[in-house]
């Protein structure tokens, strides 16, 4: 049986690589961590792991448990580190998977020490609030850690990180600030370890700040997905991501004439084309009015809301041979990104890709 697809998501896995690689000569003399939480940004880990292991990637950082114990079977000698640390039980797994959990407070820090034993060290990250106030060791925690270390030093520390809050905001009078008080809690800690842990500050924004940024791994993520690191310049990264759908029907309305949900009125007559995909697979309904496809290179904007499974786009300037009924229309591509998208929606580049859905058809350009 052949199902001919109404939308396709592309996945370039070579351009994803090409982005591992410039930010590895942005990030030196650090090495590249990859974030592949959330299914690699909504791309699919169980592709992008296996290609950026390949192409060099040893450690891997996702958000939680079970995102890891997938993992493990497809980059088995990589280092997997899960940012949401132990809850509490489930600790025998990360020892039978070889995952690193990241420690944030002083409770996952005195459980994972109570697993830590002469015959079988369990290495663990620490994670230092700098900030962000979300997880990490808050200033008092990180006091009463250094008073009484007894738990801190059974545990083998493979890497002390912190996170960046504002990174895409060079001039940002925060990202000194982290990273001052980064490097104190550092100074403070390392007498405290048997052996110097692995250092680690920047995400894909903070690789663009400077070396001093860099320390021993950047920690990259939606860089390496196409992302732009830097919002205030050109994007210096490939595109990863192609999303096209097809046109499943075409009409002509009148001026005033109304389209969709909502009884939306069209401010002239023209030539209309409905297309197979809608929020449900991702095209945010923040997109009605406002969105756009673009067909042989024309923008198209949508008309009307988009809907669950069907969006309506005006195609009254697109030559009649480019919008036949089962012809392709551009979500994603050459002509609009993921963050331009973002914009129109009024959000930002990580939640048009992570949600992304299901229902597209994938196809994945080799690494090469």
């Amino acid at each position: 049986m052949t199902v001919q697809p109404t939308a396709e998501l592309t996945i370039d896995l070579g351009a994803l690589v090409a982005n591992y690689r410039l930010l590895q000569r942005h990030g030196k003399p650090a090495r590249v961590g990859a974030g592949v939480k959330a299914n690699s940004y909504g791309l699919g880990a169980d592709r992008a792991a296996p290609a950026l292991a390949k192409a060099g990637c040893k450690e891997f950082f996702v958000a939680v448990l079970s995102e890891a114990i997938a993992l493990r079977p497809l980059i088995p000698d990589a280092d997997i580190y899960v940012l949401s640390g132990p809850i509490g039980g489930d600790e025998p797994e990360f020892i039978e998977h070889r995952l690193i959990p990241v420690l944030n407070s002083l409770p996952q820090i005195e459980t994972w020490s109570r697993w830590c034993d002469d015959d079988a060290p369990a290495p663990a990250a620490i994670h230092i609030d700098t900030g962000m106030s979300r997880l990490g060791l808050s200033p008092a925690d990180l006091d009463h850690l250094i008073a009484d270390p007894k738990a801190l030093k059974l545990i083998p520390v493979q890497l002390l990180m912190s996170h960046l809050s504002v990174s895409e905001e060079v001039e940002h009078p925060e990202n000194p600030g982290q990273l001052k008080r980064y490097k104190q809690a550092v100074d403070r800690l390392l007498p405290l370890l048997p052996a110097r842990p692995i250092l680690s500050f920047a995400n894909s924004s903070g690789i663009f700040l400077g070396r001093d940024y860099a320390f021993d791994l950047v920690r990259t993520g939606a860089a390496l997905y196409g992302l732009n690191p830097t919002p205030a310049a050109p994007n210096p990264m490939r595109q990863v991501v192609g999303l096209k759908a097809r046109i499943l029907q075409l009409r002509q309305i009148d001026a005033h004439q109304t389209v969709g949900y909502g009884a939306h009125r069209s401010t002239r007559a023209t030539s209309l084309a409905t297309l197979g995909l809608g929020y449900a697979d991702g095209v945010f309904r923040a997109l009605s009015h406002v969105g756009a496809a673009f067909v042989g290179g024309i923008r198209a904007p949508f008309v009307g809301r988009v809907s669950m499974d069907l969006i309506t786009i005006d195609v009254g300037d697109v030559p009649a041979h480019l919008v036949q009924p089962g012809a392709w229309v551009e979500i994603l591509g050459a002509h609009q990104s993921a963050d331009d998208l973002a914009v129109l929606a009024g959000t930002n580049g990580y939640e048009v890709l992570t949600a992304l859905g299901a229902r597209y058809q994938r196809r994945y350009l080799p690494a090469g």
